[in-house]
């Protein structure tokens, strides 16, 4: 098994199964992925536009209009007008959302240390470190064009050697 080319694989399955528990967990407390990525990432950006929070989220706008009205009916967020934009609302949590969004964190820590769990603390430092220095290297990719298809060397080095032998008969054409 090579563990580089499985990279991918490796890290889909990861991220499906933390996923997944995490899931099972907030289920606990009546909540769902989507809504408690928008309560956590609202609560780090108060005043953000919808828009805005579901660029951040990744979630639909049309889902996202949907928890949020679920969110202000619960008394957990209110929507103001935006100093910015007279067309946009601004979002803002309510004091009653606190609680739940130390549950969340509380659920997400148990759910990370069950992930680690049999790694050193040191190690699972190590990891993360490298990890986010993964998700920059990837997050710098994406300006970039899409890289042409990888062709092995041996294929290369056929395609190189018939370029020359062009360029070595243009060559003694040219001297003809």
């Amino acid at each position: 098994m090579n563990k580089f080319r499985d990279f991918g694989f490796i890290l889909k399955e990861v991220s499906r199964l933390y996923t997944r528990r995490f899931e099972q967990r907030a289920r606990s407390l009546g909540l769902t992925l989507p809504q408690c990525k928008v309560l956590v990432y609202l609560a780090k950006n108060e005043g953000v536009s919808q828009a805005r929070l579901s660029e951040l989220t990744e979630v639909e706008p049309m889902s996202l209009v949907r928890i949020l009205d679920h969110m202000e009916e619960e008394g957990l967020l209110e929507r103001r007008d935006s100093p910015l934009d007279r067309r946009a609302r601004s979002l803002y949590l309510m004091p009653k959302a606190k609680p739940i969004e130390d549950s969340i964190w509380s659920i997400s820590d148990a759910t990370r240390g069950e992930a680690f769990a049999g790694i050193s603390a040191q190690s699972a430092a190590r990891f993360i470190a490298v990890f986010e220095q993964i998700r920059l290297n990837v997050v710098g990719l994406e300006s970039l064009p899409a890289a042409p298809t990888v062709v092995p060397i041996a294929e290369r080095q056929r395609r190189i050697r018939g370029a020359l032998q062009v360029k070595r008969r243009q060559r003694r054409g040219a001297k003809s």
